[in-house]
């Protein structure tokens, strides 16, 4: 549908209570700003058609609207303070996707206390985060300019909030400690702010959480020991802080059902705790980036998770039907709201972020720390596996011989270590293999014949000066001794033709002739004559010849 729509398209449309044109890109609503509709609307359905610049002035009338969409409308305007006490039967309202501006306050207790959920994602307000009704249940803020928190504690009652997405924003100072009237959380999204200080412990009031994301912040300290209540967690993000301490043993002790612990580039230290191995459901591990040292627990063939290739359906009490998985959030109420999971990782040598396709990465990355000793069989044994990286660390030893066993690993990184001994064999039957890093290690011998890892660029095994054969120009000692022997052969195979052949047909042309002349009188005779006429002739030459030279030196 396209075209220009005009007031007059609806004045005789008096008992109208659900419009809804949505999705028509090229569909123009051009209604002036004084125009009051004969009608009163329950359902107001106007996203993805061109609905604005201005902010429709016309909505002030609307006082029954039960769900108010109008995302990706073209608004780029400031919402006017009438909007927010726009009706008292309001469920639904999503604004995302527009250019919409101004601070929002808190609702007033006359205002829009039916809410059930908000969506003013990617958008422009800003000021702090407002305090919604108590009824609210989703909330998503996300790709604004919002600054602060502290509104959050203004709330003097429970509230029935399952779901805030705060991301992306411009969130500053430190985290309210206020969460005790949050019980319901589910989710909770916090990352790429500015938020600082430590977390607080009233965080461990979130019994329901299951996904804290904290990424990408300033945050310090340690992680409160209180989150260990938070059971259900099956998401948690706090990378790119800046944490200290050591890795808290009660993570793997109290979260029994993790598939995504990211605690990437903070400043954790000291050695990594064995009880991480009681993640049985975990998915996704990145330690990387931090000062762990010591070994690596040889007990993570326990993740029962990696080693399927299937991704988990559902774990904890069910609540949450793997928003990994399905990407879709189901609140404790039952409503269906879209969310996907996202993690910044490290992959292939590329920092990058994953969503839609999260719930098909299956990775262990604890590169860039100070780990020792060898790299335990207990890898080999995760055949679900898609990307391992213990990268540039102070791994050594030999590389397990079973690591062709993880047949799903799509990217390999274990350079910059002091691994020895040569590549094994079994590599070549990863053939799913489309990154492989084995580069300044101690490696040996020669790299294995396969399609696989011959195609390779040479960078891959670089700074291996014990490695040999292709893709490196540097032939194996083995391959030059076999070539210098199968060149000696040869030669010495056709000297020994050349000269048998050279005696064999010297004797065939000597008898050849030699016998015609024996056994043929005629052809003797004759041969005898050519003989001797030959001689007269260079006889009577000689003499003539000498008789000329006499004569001339006699003048």
């Amino acid at each position: 549908m396209e075209g220009v729509m005009s007031e007059s398209h609806f004045s005789k449309l008096f008992n109208l209570n659900h419009l809804d044109l949505s999705s028509n890109p090229h569909l123009v609503l051009n209604i002036h700003s004084d125009w009051i509709p004969p009608f009163q609307l329950e359902y107001i359905h106007l996203r993805s058609c061109k609905l604005g610049p201005s902010f429709p002035k016309w909505f002030q009338t609307q006082n029954k609207s039960v769900k108010l969409y109008i995302s990706n409308s073209g608004i780029s305007d400031f919402v006017p303070n009438w909007f927010w006490n726009l009706s008292t039967h309001l469920l639904h309202m999503n604004l995302s996707n527009n250019q919409m501006g101004g601070t929002i306050g808190n609702y007033p207790s006359e205002g829009v206390d039916s809410l059930l959920s908000i969506d003013l994602s990617m958008n422009q307000f800003e000021g702090p985060v407002p305090l919604f009704s108590n009824k609210v249940v989703t909330s998503y803020l996300s790709n604004n300019k919002f600054s602060s928190l502290n509104s959050l504690c203004d709330a003097t009652e429970d509230t029935l909030l399952s779901f805030l997405d705060i991301s992306y924003n411009q969130l500053a100072g430190e985290l309210p400690d206020c969460w005790s009237h949050f019980t319901r959380l589910e989710i909770l999204l916090l990352t790429n702010n500015k938020l600082s200080g430590k977390i607080p412990s009233s965080v461990g009031s979130l019994s329901r959480i299951q996904m804290f994301h904290l990424g990408n912040n300033n945050l310090i300290g340690q992680l409160p020991s209180s989150l260990n209540k938070c059971r259900e967690l099956t998401v948690l993000d706090v990378g790119e802080n800046r944490l200290e301490g050591p890795i808290p043993t009660w993570i793997g002790e109290s979260l029994p059902y993790l598939i995504i612990l990211s605690l990437r580039s903070i400043r954790f230290n000291g050695s990594m705790p064995s009880s991480l191995c009681y993640l049985v459901y975990i998915q996704l591990l990145d330690l990387s980036s931090n000062d762990i040292d010591g070994s690596i627990p040889n007990c993570f063939n326990n993740f029962t998770a990696m080693k399927k290739k299937e991704s988990i359906e559902r774990i904890g009490n069910g609540t949450v039907d793997s928003a990994i998985n399905d990407n879709i959030y189901y609140s404790p109420l039952g409503s269906i709201n879209g969310y996907n999971a996202q993690v910044a990782l490290i992959w292939k040598g590329k920092f990058s972020y994953y969503k839609s396709t999260l719930r098909l990465v299956k990775s262990i990355d604890i590169s860039s720390n100070k780990l020792t000793g060898k790299i335990p069989t207990g890898f080999t044994e995760l055949t679900g596996l898609v990307s391992l990286n213990l990268s540039r660390n102070n791994l050594s030893g030999q590389i397990p011989e079973a690591i062709g066993q993880l047949k799903s690993l799509d990217a390999l990184d274990l350079s910059r270590n002091h691994l020895s001994g040569k590549i094994p064999s079994s590599l070549s039957e990863v053939d799913r293999l489309n990154f492989l890093d084995l580069s300044s290690n101690n490696l040996s011998g020669k790299i294995p014949t396969s399609t696989q890892l011959q195609s390779f660029d040479s960078s891959t095994y670089m700074g291996n000066f014990e490695l040999c054969g292709p893709p490196l120009t540097k032939n194996c000692p083995e391959e030059e001794s076999t070539t210098s022997i199968e060149t000696e052969d040869q030669d010495t195979f056709i000297s020994r033709r050349f000269y048998v052949s050279m005696g064999l047909g010297f004797v065939v042309g000597f008898w050849v002739l030699c016998g015609t002349l024996v056994f043929v009188k005629s052809w003797r005779y004759a041969y005898l004559k050519f003989l001797n006429s030959v001689g007269d002739r260079i006889y009577v030459t000689v003499a003539l010849q000498k008789a000329k030279l006499s004569r001339m030196i006699t003048s």
